[in-house]
C-alpha cells in the first residue's frame, strides 16, 4: 500500500510479488498526456526512501534527464529530420544516416538511450574493428555517434554522452606518395596536347581537390590578375552530378596562375569554343571550364580512368588523382613555401591539419633549427677556445 506523501515528492510502496520497496515519482508526460515515471527499487522502505530523494535532487540539478524512452534508433531518425538536415549539405547528412544505419542501429539502435554505456560503445568499436574495417571508418562511426548523442544531451534525452567516453581507436598515419620533380616533368610532357592538360596541370599546380576542379566556372577565372576563384564543388548526390558550394568557408580561396598555367587555360578554352561551335545543338552550355565532350560536367570516375592512362604513359605506374594534390603541397614544401601559405592555398581548416599531413617533408626544416641553435650557442665557445 502507497504511503501518502506531499505533491511532487513521489509515493514509496512495497511490491507484492517479491517484496520490495518501490519509489515512484513522475517526470513528465508523453505525446498523449499520461505521466511518464521514474522509480527506484531497494530491500527496505528506508533505503527506498534515500534512493527516491537522491533521484528527486538529480533531477532537480539537472544531473538526471526525463526518461522519455527514446531509443537510439528513433533519435537518430528525429536527429536527421530536424537539425542535421539544416546544419550539413545534403551529401553529408545522408553519408551520417547512412553510417549510422549500417554500422550503428544494427547492434544499438532498440535500446533506450538511457540505457546506453560506454561498455556498449566500446563493444561496438571493437566489434567493427575485428570485422576488418579500417581504424579511420570505426573513428567516423563513432564521431557519428557521439554527435547523435550530443543532440540528445541538449534535447534532455541523456545527462552524459557515453560515445564521447569511450576509447577512439588509433589510426596508423600513412604518409601519402608524392611527384617528385622529375616525375612531375615527366607527367607534365606526357600532358602536352591532351584534350585535358589544363586541367591536370591545374590540380598539379595549385593543389585542387578533384570535385573542386571540376567544379571550376569560366566566370572564377580573372584572366586579367592570373587569379582563380576557388568557390563551388561537383559532387555526386542521390540525384546524379552537381555544382554546389565548397564544403567549408576556408576552402573558398583564390588562387594566383603562372603564366604558363594562364596560358594552358587559354588555349583549353579556345579548344572549348571549337568544341561548342562543332556540335552546334548538342552542346550543353554548363559554364564549367572543364567537360566531357558534349559539354557537361565531367564524371569524376571516368576522369579517374583517363589520369590512370596518363601515368602508365608517363611511365610512372599506378597513381590516384588525389596524389597530384598531395604533390602540390609537398613540392611547395620542399622549395621553401611557408606551411601557412601552403595551408591557405590548400583550403585546409587550419595550418594544424596541414602539418599533420604534410609534416615529414619538412624534416629538412628541423634540422636546419638544430644547426641554427647549435650555432648559437656553442660556435662562440668553440671560437674562445681556439683563440686562447
Amino acid at each position: 500500500m502507497a504511503s501518502k506523501r506531499g505533491n511532487g515528492e513521489g509515493s514509496i510502496y512495497q511490491r507484492a510479488s517479491d517484496g520490495r520497496w518501490i519509489g515512484s515519482i513522475v517526470v513528465g508526460f508523453n505525446e498523449r498526456g499520461r505521466p511518464q515515471r521514474r522509480t527506484v527499487s531497494a530491500a527496505t522502505r528506508r533505503e527506498a526512501v534515500v534512493k527516491l530523494t537522491k533521484l528527486q535532487r538529480d533531477i532537480g540539478d539537472g544531473l538526471e534527464a526525463k526518461d522519455h524512452g527514446v531509443t537510439l534508433e528513433q533519435l537518430i531518425a528525429k536527429w536527421y529530420e530536424d537539425v542535421l538536415c539544416y546544419q550539413v549539405q545534403e551529401a553529408a547528412a545522408l553519408n551520417y544516416l547512412s553510417i549510422a544505419r549500417n554500422h550503428v542501429l544494427p547492434t544499438l539502435g532498440k535500446k533506450r538511450l538511457r540505457d546506453l554505456t560506454p561498455v556498449h560503445v566500446d563493444h561496438l568499436l571493437a566489434k567493427k574493428l575485428k570485422s576488418g574495417l579500417a581504424p579511420s571508418t570505426v573513428r567516423r562511426i563513432r564521431s557519428v555517434l557521439a554527435q547523435a548523442l550530443d543532440q540528445a544531451t541538449r534535447w534532455g534525452y541523456v545527462t552524459r554522452n557515453v560515445a564521447t567516453l569511450s576509447r577512439s581507436p588509433k589510426v596508423p598515419r600513412r604518409e601519402g606518395r608524392t611527384l617528385s620533380p622529375e616525375q612531375a616533368r615527366a607527367f607534365l610532357s606526357a600532358l602536352e596536347g591532351h584534350r585535358n592538360e589544363a586541367l591536370y596541370a591545374v590540380m598539379l599546380a595549385t593543389g585542387l581537390r578533384r570535385g573542386e576542379a571540376l567544379g571550376l566556372r569560366w566566370d572564377d577565372l580573372d584572366e586579367t590578375s592570373a587569379v582563380l576563384r576557388v568557390r563551388r564543388q561537383l559532387r555526386r548526390d542521390q540525384v546524379g552530378l552537381v555544382v554546389a558550394d565548397t564544403k567549408t568557408s576556408t576552402s573558398r580561396r583564390a588562387l594566383n596562375l603562372t603564366s604558363p598555367l594562364l596560358t594552358l587555360l587559354q588555349q583549353h578554352k579556345e579548344r572549348q569554343d571549337a568544341e561548342r561551335e562543332l556540335l552546334n545543338g548538342i552542346w550543353e552550355d554548363s559554364g564549367l571550364i572543364f567537360t566531357s565532350t558534349v559539354g557537361t560536367p565531367l564524371d569524376p570516375r571516368n576522369l579517374l580512368r583517363e589520369f590512370k592512362g596518363i601515368c602508365r604513359k608517363a611511365e610512372l605506374g599506378d597513381w590516384h588523382v588525389h596524389e597530384l594534390r598531395h604533390s602540390a603541397a609537398s613540392l611547395m614544401l620542399a622549395q621553401g613555401v611557408p606551411l601557412q601559405v601552403v595551408s591557405r592555398v590548400l583550403g585546409h581548416a587550419s595550418i594544424r591539419m596541414t602539418a599533420d599531413v604534410y609534416g615529414h617533408v619538412l624534416d629538412p626544416d628541423r634540422a636546419m633549427a638544430a644547426d641554427a641553435i647549435g650555432s648559437l650557442l656553442w660556435s662562440s665557445s668553440t671560437d674562445h677556445e681556439i683563440s686562447d
